[in-house]
């Protein structure tokens, strides 16, 4: 491999996926969410890009380990055991693997995502 191979974390020429979750996860609000997908390893464990939403709530079930970077605005991630955490924009944190709550955005919110699937 060379240098070429290394890639660079930007969602220019690279179209973002439109979704919404599932209407059975959906709490309040219309969050529509995109992703740009910026990298998958050849195994697709391991995928990192960039991730949005509009204002919502919506239940959330981790199978996975993420890393998040929040770029702009913030959101709230709630436990099932009536414990919160608001994130904003500068915050790192991880997600464990198993982690299952409600994710909350007031407004919008934007973060880079790492991802690990074992």
């Amino acid at each position: 491999m060379n240098i070429n191979h290394i890639v660079t974390l930007s969602t220019e020429n690279i179209d973002a996926e439109n979704y919404l979750p599932d209407a059975s996860k959906i709490i309040n609000g219309n969050p529509v969410q995109n992703v740009w997908d910026v990298f998958s390893s050849p195994d697709e464990k391991f995928q990192c890009g960039v991730w949005d939403a509009q204002a919502g709530r919506w239940k959330i079930n981790y199978s996975e380990q993420e890393f998040c970077l929040i770029l702009e605005g913030e959101s709230v991630i709630h436990d099932n055991e009536s414990g919160s955490r608001t994130i904003s924009a500068g915050d790192q944190f991880i997600i464990p693997a198993g982690f299952s709550g409600e994710w909350e955005v007031p407004n919008y919110c934007k973060k880079v995502y790492v991802i690990y699937q074992a």
